[in-house]
């Protein structure tokens, strides 16, 4: 963040009321297409636990109303409601972004002054602050410069001193105070890019996806919850499932083919990073990360996921799971058709696509099967894509054909999306901490990030199909989760009907919690599933009972590993034990 930024970022303090009763739960810049809009604006979130919801909400509008109006700003004013509060959002020009989010600010303290009956600034102060801001944040070049890339059908990536124009080889980088009059867009290109979301399986669909661009001979790169990748270069480790890993990835002037895993997180912080994807994939929807900048339910949730869209150039294909119902309830209400993937060929939406010569993807047979509209092709068998095992991994099964039809949306070649399902396995090396299997003492160990109810009963579930002697499960948690949502990631667990559980203490992540809370609930649910208190282990840390279950599996067993910390640590101490046993 530039200096002058900081500064005008800083340059004014409304001096918003205290109190519970009303709360301004923070204002942001939507730098791209978001939730609320094709366009960026800014958005707040106001709750009234105590208050009169409504009237709140009328006088935050109007107060907004006549602020902007002020301003001879006239942009339309939405509210969303939720369950204790509503969020404000308003599209505003790229740079008068900042501006609009002091306008939401403002407004809401003239809101919270007057239901509180507290003394507020005379509204002409605080209107000439306000235009003092939009002033120096005014960047007239900056607006032509976006609105003649539109219009060419040029992507565009902001932050908030600099603009790229076009992706990778085909983009430049300017800063907001260097900007040319007269770009060289000759020069200037997109590159194939896919975006991918979801609750369970983006990170994996994004790998297969980036993996089948490399195959075509395509520089292919990535940005994902673990790194951003060009070719083989991790350029840096991290989550990067934001716009600031957009910005990293479309930025190297490498890269000839992209995959974004775009999160909740990001869409509503910061809005979508990018205007002209080709592929957009929303892999499922399951409760998670719920009570968020206003998003409480699934259906909210899944309204943030199908957001993705407005990240679509005209034409793009948005690929949705067909077997899950808050997407075909959602997708019904959408203004283009999308592409739709399931395991079971006789869903309607599969029947509606074939019929009418659209594309889509299914399992039939143990094939899985991709349409492109006028032709069917038999691509793959289930059995011979290892990431699905043997085909008991039906998640994986999903996951492929997701990444299936955004490869043909980015005109891949069926010959290298056969290449990568047959040869992508789930290892540290293809796919890092996603049911990554390791030998140990003759048994089949496992490792999975999944930390989820939902995906982890997806990975149990499969693992629960494959023979073994005795069956191990390593759990552990952040303490920021709810007593409920703990047991409910352990009775997803139990679809593995483990013999052994170690629950282990998170000491870096107790987040509230007292020492011994989390392994403690997992421990009691574990006994309420059924085992006896000699068969479910304490440890004081995820590698402590890694090291626990090594200690305990034989030829025949299997043991999963759900790791959320220390993962370096445990995938040294197997590859070690790997070692030793050859």
């Amino acid at each position: 963040m530039s200096v002058r930024f900081q500064e005008l970022a800083e340059s004014l303090v409304i001096p918003v009321p205290e109190d519970p009763t009303l709360v301004l739960d923070g204002c942001r810049r939507l730098l791209g297409p978001n939730l609320y809009s094709d366009r960026p604006g800014a958005v707040g979130d106001g709750l009234a636990p105590g208050a009169d919801r409504d009237l709140m909400l009328g006088l935050w509008q109007d107060h907004a109303r006549a602020l902007l109006d002020a301003l001879g700003q006239h942009p339309e004013i939405l509210l969303r409601r939720f369950d204790g509060g509503a969020s404000l959002f308003f599209a505003a020009p790229v740079d008068q972004l900042l501006t609009a989010a002091y306008v939401i600010e403002a407004a809401w303290y003239y809101t919270a002054s007057e239901i509180l009956r507290r003394e507020a600034w005379p509204l002409p102060r605080m209107i000439d602050e306000l235009r003092r801001i939009a002033a120096v944040e005014s960047n007239p070049t900056l607006v032509q410069l976006v609105d003649e890339a539109g219009s060419r059908g040029i992507d565009r990536l902001l932050d908030d001193d600099a603009i790229t124009l076009g992706h990778g080889s085909g983009s430049r980088t300017w800063d907001f105070d260097a900007l040319p009059r007269r770009p060289d867009w000759d020069a200037l290109h997109n590159v194939p890019l896919a975006l991918v979301t979801g609750t369970n399986g983006k990170t994996t669909t994004t790998r297969l996806i980036a993996a089948m661009g490399q195959a075509a001979g395509k520089v292919s790169g990535l940005s994902s919850t673990d790194f951003v990748r060009v070719g083989d270069e991790i350029l840096d480790r991290g989550d990067y499932s934001g716009p600031a890993g957009a910005r990293l990835l479309l930025r190297d002037p490498r890269l000839e083919l992209g995959v974004l895993e775009v999160a909740r997180g990001g869409i509503l912080r910061r809005g979508l990073p990018v205007t002209r994807a080709k592929a957009a994939v929303v892999t499922n929807v399951a409760a998670d990360h719920l009570g968020q900048y206003g998003i409480n339910t699934v259906a909210e949730l899944a309204q943030v996921k199908l957001a993705i869209r407005r990240g679509l150039a005209p034409g793009g294909a948005l690929i949705l799971n067909a077997r899950d119902e808050m997407l075909r309830d959602l997708a019904a209400g959408l203004d283009l058709l999308p592409v739709w993937f399931s395991l079971d060929p006789s869903r309607g939406e599969l029947r509606a696509a074939r019929a009418s010569g659209r594309a889509c993807g299914w399992l039939e047979d143990g094939v899985l099967r991709l349409s492109d509209g006028a032709a069917e092709t038999a691509l793959i068998a289930a059995s011979d894509v290892p990431l699905t095992l043997g085909g008991a991994a039906r998640y994986n099964i999903e996951n492929a054909l997701a990444a299936a039809l955004a490869a043909r949306a980015l005109c891949l070649p069926d010959s290298a999306i056969r290449q990568v399902l047959s040869t992508f396995r789930s290892d540290p090396r293809d796919n890092p901490g996603r049911a990554n299997e390791f030998a140990v003492n003759g048994a089949r160990v496992f490792v999975d990030f999944a930390h989820n109810p939902h995906s982890i009963a997806a990975v149990t579930s499969a693992l629960g199909a494959l023979p073994a002697r005795r069956r191990f499960i390593l759990l552990s948690h952040a303490g920021d989760r709810s007593d409920a949502d703990i047991r409910a990631l352990v009775d997803g667990a139990f679809a593995l009907a483990p013999d052994v559980v170690v629950a282990a203490e998170n000491p870096k992540y107790l987040r509230g919690r007292a020492p011994g809370e989390v392994s403690g609930l997992l421990r009691q649910a574990s006994l309420e599933n059924g085992l006896s208190p000699d068969h479910v282990l304490l440890a004081e840390s995820p590698a402590d009972g890694a090291g626990k279950i090594l200690r305990m599996v034989g030829p025949g067993d299997l043991a999963l590993l759900l790791v959320h910390d220390e993962r370096a640590k445990i995938f040294d101490m197997l590859a070690g034990a790997e070692t030793a046993a050859t």
